[in-house]
């Protein structure tokens, strides 16, 4: 694999980045101490403007080339999840259930290792906005440094993501264009009825015989809503009610997630659900509230931009190491915001086959990081060539 020299003597020191985010994971909104150490690194390689607290705690870095031109932006994610880790490795979280279980450490440490490399050699024409991302396992990240202004303020025109996959061979990159991960719709709906004795049913209005109901009834959303070559998934994943045998308690919960590719699709289904719901509560004397943490877009890859960063990969590892029509996957990524309002691309870059992503024993392959830069760099490099 042609990994950039300059980036390839950096491995060592990238390796050293990258176990110390690992060590110290921080969630959604709140990476207030990644943020410092990316922006630390960024004035220390020269970069030539560092801007902090752009959706909360994102930075934006602008690097300069050596003559004007547009601008391309990089996106990298730094939060973790709020969970356990068991990989035993010596620079595993210090913090007690946390961890960084997608390579968002990763994805921080390859961008810092291209922009250590361009701001070096500054051999492009144009600008490179940086972007680092809190709180893209919460949804919020992407949205709140789109609010603050990010792509009007720093002249965006188009900007690129790399997302590490444990399940592709180490150096290989996947993608497609257009849908490429899915929009995400969280859903909780608090049903609220009278509970009573449960050997009196008729004194009550049981919220628990409607959360049943309302189950079963989102299934048809699927079956019955939506043509079979739609792409939709509406999974329940939670039920919560009741504490004893002989009570009808006064209230329920459901918990899920509607999946699809299309902004049209997704719109059908969260109205549905509510038409159901209504209905259901109307049918049943009881009252239901529908809320959910997030929202995201599909995140779909525009053509032109895949082609191009696709080229770039190939450029990177070899031509029969990119697959450029990979499947949609039906993971969701709040990156789709960013393109909804600037053309781009988002590739997956193989680490090798281990453990999933969102399991406790993943650890980001440090091997993996010198391509992921090389790919950033050279993109920059192509995209805004000199002469």
């Amino acid at each position: 694999m042609p990994v950039l020299n300059s980036i390839a003597e950096m491995e060592a020191e990238m390796k050293g980045w990258r176990r110390h985010l690992h060590a110290h994971p921080e969630l959604g909104l709140e990476c207030r101490e990644t943020a410092a150490f990316v922006a630390a690194r960024l004035r220390d390689f020269g970069v030539d403007e560092v801007h902090e607290g752009i959706g909360k705690t994102g930075v934006v870095g602008l690097i300069r080339g050596r003559a004007g031109g547009r601008t391309i932006g990089l996106r990298a994610d730094m939060d973790a999840l709020p969970m356990p880790e068991t990989t035993g490795a010596a620079h595993a979280s210090t913090v007690a259930g946390r961890m960084h279980a997608c390579g968002h450490d990763g994805h921080t440490t390859m961008l810092l290792g291209a922009a250590k490399y361009l701001a070096q050699t500054r051999n492009f024409a144009g600008t490179v906005a940086l972007v680092f991302q809190p709180g893209e396992e919460t949804g919020e990240g992407g949205p709140a440094m789109l609010a603050d202004g990010m792509m009007d303020r720093f002249a965006i025109a188009e900007i690129y993501a790399l997302h590490t996959s444990p399940k592709q061979d180490l150096g290989t990159f996947v993608t497609r264009p257009g849908p490429f991960m899915a929009a995400v719709s969280d859903f909780d709906i608090h049903i609220r009825g009278r509970g009573g004795h449960a050997s009196r049913p008729e004194e009550s209005r049981d919220p628990v015989a409607a959360a049943l109901t309302i189950g079963a009834a989102i299934q048809t959303i699927l079956a019955r809503n939506t043509a079979a070559n739609d792409q939709l998934v509406v999974s329940v994943t939670q039920v919560h009610a009741g504490s004893t045998h002989n009570v009808i308690p006064a209230t329920a919960y459901i918990g899920g997630t509607i999946r699809s590719y299309r902004p049209e699709v997704q719109d059908l289904a969260k109205r549905r659900l509510r038409e159901i719901c209504d209905g259901i509560a109307a049918a049943m004397g009881v009252t239901v509230e529908i809320g959910g943490q997030i929202d995201l877009a599909p995140t779909l890859n525009d053509p032109d931009a895949t082609r191009f960063a696709v080229s770039v990969a190939a450029e990177v590892s070899g031509e029969g190491q990119v697959t450029s029509d990979h499947p949609p996957l039906m993971g969701s990524e709040d990156f789709g915001a960013m393109l909804a309002e600037r053309p781009g691309a988002m590739l997956f870059l193989g680490q090798g086959k281990g453990p999933g992503v969102h399991e406790t024993d993943f650890d980001f392959n440090d091997a993996a990081a010198p391509i992921g830069a090389s790919y950033f760099a050279r993109l920059v490099e192509r995209a805004l060539p000199l002469g």
